[in-house]
């Protein structure tokens, strides 16, 4: 009787192994799992608080970068949007959020004339100082403004990577910067199944 009950307790494990659904094969960096980067309050271009929770049911990438970058923001904002195009119509299951690390300059007004250019779904998101600390220290993102040549002119060293959320509003993936879009819709397109 023994020997029956151990054989068909591997059966069903076997046969609950064989049903189970397999991990998604993600290109970029898997995230599922960690346990940080669960929120942020931050107001959109259009002047309307927002948190992660307003995008409930969609994809979200989140990318922190500054409008007076020279060359990793918008690069990635392209790319992001050549991803928005390959989606097709699954890009209305997609919302891309560019946090800015330079509140200083980066106004409501800078924002809302700069991000939807790449994709008018866009949205550049903002917060005052203390706000954007929180934001970046929640999201594990490094950040520094960095002097210039004049007096008053500066850059801003950042991180150059994009967060992406699933339907449901947990933390999936961190994109690498620079890798073309078919890696990023590769990932999203399982993220939507």
């Amino acid at each position: 009787m023994t020997s029956f009950i151990r054989f068909a307790s591997v059966l069903l494990m076997l046969v609950m192994v064989a049903c189970s659904k397999p991990a998604p094969q993600f290109t970029n960096t898997d995230l599922t799992g960690l346990d940080y980067a669960k929120d942020f309050s931050l107001t959109d271009h259009n002047g309307k608080a927002r948190t992660l929770s307003d995008f409930k049911g969609k994809a979200v990438v989140i990318f922190f970068g500054y409008t007076q970058c020279p060359d990793v923001c918008p690069t990635t904002m392209a790319e992001m949007a050549t991803v928005m195009k390959q989606l097709g119509t699954l890009s209305d299951k997609v919302q891309v959020l560019f946090v800015t690390v330079d509140p200083e300059r980066d106004t409501q007004d800078l924002l809302a004339a700069y991000v939807p250019n790449f994709d008018h779904r866009f949205l550049g998101m903002y917060g005052d100082a203390a706000a954007t600390a929180k934001v970046a220290k929640d999201f594990k993102v490094y950040y520094q403004k960095v002097p210039g040549k004049t007096l008053g002119s500066y850059t801003m060293d950042h991180t150059a990577g994009s967060y992406v959320f699933d339907p449901e509003g947990r933390i999936r993936l961190f994109l690498r910067h620079g890798q073309g879009a078919e890696p990023i819709v590769h990932d999203l397109k399982l993220l939507l199944q």
